[in-house]
């Protein structure tokens, strides 16, 4: 008779989900997103709206009515096929940061010291965001 082997278990690894964002007006932050994005988020009960991110979804929620939105604390990072499109598309909203990133200006297409091709942005509440190309992400 062959011995029983015991079941293999794996780790419970908490998976990351999804991201809020506070914002202090929806309709313009749905706005703005959709813009930024090139998609429509999904307006959710609560003073919110969804955005499809792939297997995150970003929560942009309006705070307006109990006080100011507090910003990230860092970075929201994204991954896009076509950098070039979505910087097209802060640059209209006029979002570029301002901000150096190793000495380089954060606000334009670079390759960052890690490897990374990438720039910056901000929401019109200060919520930081980094557009990054898809194949270029540094994972340590």
């Amino acid at each position: 008779m062959a011995a029983a082997t015991a079941p293999v278990t794996r780790p419970d690894t908490p998976e990351l989900f999804r991201l809020s964002v506070e914002v202090g007006d929806l309709d313009r932050a749905i706005a703005f997103y959709s813009e930024l994005f090139g998609i429509e988020g999904h307006r959710q009960a609560g003073a919110r709206s969804y955005f499809d991110c792939g297997p995150v979804t970003l929560s942009v929620m309006d705070v307006s009515a109990n006080g100011t939105p507090h910003t990230a604390a860092k970075a929201l990072y994204f991954t896009v096929e076509d950098l070039e499109a979505v910087f097209a598309r802060a640059k209209v909203l006029g979002c570029l940061s301002t901000e150096l990133v190793h000495d380089q200006s954060a606000g334009a297409i670079v390759v960052r010291p890690w490897g990374e091709r990438s720039f910056y942005a901000d929401d019109p509440w200060g919520n930081p965001l980094c557009f990054v190309e898809r194949g270029t992400v540094y994972a340590g």
